[in-house]
């Protein structure tokens, strides 16, 4: 299976602290999104989001700096077994936060539904989250 790499940039109105703590919090990451999530705070613990539609685990977590995590959709095309990896990067830039995003081993045949997904499911709410506060 032929797989590819999504980079994306994009900044938000928040701290990288703010910013980590709405991608890693339950509460916070299920209110932006709209839809449930469970998020393990610590270094192997396992998470989903989207009611159940995202899951993986935690691999590497620095606060306010950084989240890597496996990451596999319950999707019609998504190959069986098949796991791709995240990486968030925050930086500060002023008062907001950058975010550089990997999305890594995503299957070609889909890849374009993410590309267009990582905007309109994740940068989207999360912009309009700080900014409705």
């Amino acid at each position: 299976m032929k797989t590819t790499t999504i980079k994306q940039s994009t900044t938000i109105q928040a701290s990288p602290k703010e910013v980590y703590d709405a991608l890693m919090s339950s509460a916070k990451h299920s209110k932006f999104t709209g839809e449930k999530a469970i998020i393990g705070k610590k270094v192997g613990d396992a998470y989903s989001a989207y009611d159940g539609y995202i899951f993986g685990t935690n691999i590497e977590l620095v606060p306010g700096k950084k989240i890597v995590q496996t990451w596999v959709a319950m999707e019609d095309l998504w190959p069986a077994e098949h796991i791709s990896k995240i990486t968030f990067n925050l930086s500060a830039k002023g008062k907001n936060t950058t975010i550089n995003f990997l999305h890594e081993n995503v299957p070609i045949a889909i890849a374009k539904n993410f590309v267009n997904g990582w905007k309109d499911y994740y940068w989207t709410p999360l912009k309009a989250f700080f900014t409705s506060k």
